[in-house]
């Protein structure tokens, strides 16, 4: 499985920038509930683990909220690999958006 790494910096507290992450992961669970099943997460501090489903490919992976920035990790599933440069893209745009 592809690993995907993507690391987004941010000029918030810590605390602020956690906040933001939980509350956007509440929101995918509303917004994506049709596409992405199984949505799990839990933190340890201001280090989160995540797993879940999405059309029929498991997901999982890990967000940690630094002082200065976010680094989301986690294994695409091979079927996924074509489009492992779209979806870094894809979060971290959504990251800097909801960190500005």
């Amino acid at each position: 499985m592809p690993k995907l790494t993507v690391v987004v910096p941010h000029h918030l507290t810590q605390d602020e920038a956690l906040s933001r992450i939980k509350g956007l992961i509440d929101r995918l669970k509303g917004q994506h509930g049709d596409r992405v099943t199984d949505l799990q997460e839990q933190w340890n501090g201001y280090t989160g683990a995540f797993s879940g489903k999405s059309m029929g490919m498991n997901l999982s992976g890990t967000i940690a909220v630094r002082p200065h920035d976010i680094e989301v990790e986690g294994q695409l599933p091979l079927m996924a690999s074509a489009f492992k440069g779209q979806i870094e893209q894809r979060i971290r745009d959504g990251a800097a958006e909801l960190l500005a």
